[in-house]
């Protein structure tokens, strides 16, 4: 289903810009945009609108200091008043249950969560690589590090395998999040 998002790229690129200057945070936003228009294309929803819960999911991240109790609900203000569409407002309100307590049900919210996520771990598992490059990081690489509770210690694994309520294996979550990150590869640095 398509529906408005209410704002175009190029002006959530601006919104993003204008409230997060950490460029490691911009270059994750990235990432979690390719994976979130790959997740759209695999499950035939509208790859704007998913993309751009993707770019603009950590809007409030430096605004709320990274406080999950306020990481989400700060963004939907400053996504209201942008006028962006209520999906994409409420898919990024609730990639974060830490700061509402409602737990995720829809398939929308699920793909966030665990798109966003997924980009740490293959982040984290590219610079283990000589080559620090994307193109050497094999999917069953990914799962592998999944195992390793100590390695990107930060990032939630229970949150990745959310891939699994929206059908789609983890091995194959992998591989297409991989190859998302892979057509941005020179823009994230890797």
């Amino acid at each position: 289903m398509e529906c408005s998002p209410g704002i175009t790229r190029e002006e959530a690129l601006d919104l993003l810009r204008r409230n997060v200057k950490n460029e490691s945070m911009i270059k994750h936003c990235h990432a979690s945009e390719a994976v979130m228009v790959a997740l759209a294309k695999r499950l035939g929803e509208d790859e704007k609108t998913w993309g751009l819960a993707g770019l603009l999911h950590d809007i409030d991240i430096e605004i709320t200091g990274a406080d999950l109790s306020e990481h989400g609900l700060k963004a939907v203000e400053i996504l209201d008043a942008a006028g962006v569409s209520k999906e994409i407002s409420l898919a990024i309100k609730m990639h974060n249950e830490s700061a509402h307590g409602i737990p995720r049900s829809e398939r929308f919210h699920h793909a966030l969560a665990a798109g966003e996520s997924i980009t740490g771990l293959i982040t984290a598992t590219t610079l283990v690589y000589p080559d620090k490059k994307l193109a050497s990081v094999k999917p069953s690489s990914v799962v592998k590090r999944m195992k390793e509770k100590s390695f990107a210690a930060s990032v939630d694994r229970e949150i990745i395998r959310e891939c699994e309520k929206i059908d789609v294996p983890l091995p194959e979550f992998a591989a297409l999040a991989i190859e998302a990150m892979r057509e941005i590869a020179p823009e994230l640095g890797l």
